[in-house]
């Protein structure tokens, strides 16, 4: 994949797709540090599938007999010199936690997050997703359900005028805690 926003939307896609009503995602950077996480409360998975989860032939999918997304995940952390985890619990959820260093040359722009959260809340409406960001100290987060609550009685939280205003608020906070950059 060619940014980090799409990773997350893959990794948060297969969270709405185990049934999670709530979503959590975040970057901290630090240091030439990022750390990006997506945690849920899906079914989670059993400790035989979850041993094997970064192999590009053990999937859940229907329609393909592989899951790229989580061993591209790990391989992009990994190759920037960074790390890679992720933990589970059946009933409970799944924690995917990536580290990239970014002074390094293979470290992959993080691209619209915006977009991606856009992407997301229209894709699972009725999920509740939690997006915080953090640069060196300065942070920002929101959350739909405390969206969803300051919305007319007519208006859904995937109303395309609803969604362009969160991708914008993103940007503009971005560029209040990070001058307008992510990375």
């Amino acid at each position: 994949m060619r940014d980090l926003s799409l990773y997350i939307l893959d990794i948060a896609e297969n969270s709405v797709n185990a049934g999670a009503d709530e979503i959590r995602v975040a970057l901290v950077f630090k240091d030439s540090l990022l750390k990006v996480s997506v945690q849920d409360n899906g079914r989670g998975m059993d400790q035989a599938f979850l041993a094997g989860v970064t192999d590009p032939f053990v999937t859940t999918g229907k329609t393909r007999r592989v899951g790229m997304g989580i061993p591209f995940f790990k391989a992009a952390a990994e190759i920037t010199g960074g790390s890679f985890e992720i933990e589970s619990k059946e009933g409970k959820g799944t924690a995917v936690t990536a580290v990239f260093r970014t002074d390094s040359l293979d470290f992959v722009p993080a691209g619209d997050i915006g977009d991606t959260m856009g992407t997301l809340i229209m894709r699972a409406p009725n999920t509740r997703f939690f997006f915080s960001a953090e640069f060196d100290g300065r942070s920002w987060q929101t959350d739909t359900g405390k969206i969803k609550i300051g919305l007319p009685p007519n208006v859904a939280i995937d109303d395309i005028e609803v969604i362009a205003e969160i991708k914008r608020s993103i940007q503009e906070n971005f560029e209040n805690i990070n001058g307008g950059t992510i990375l």
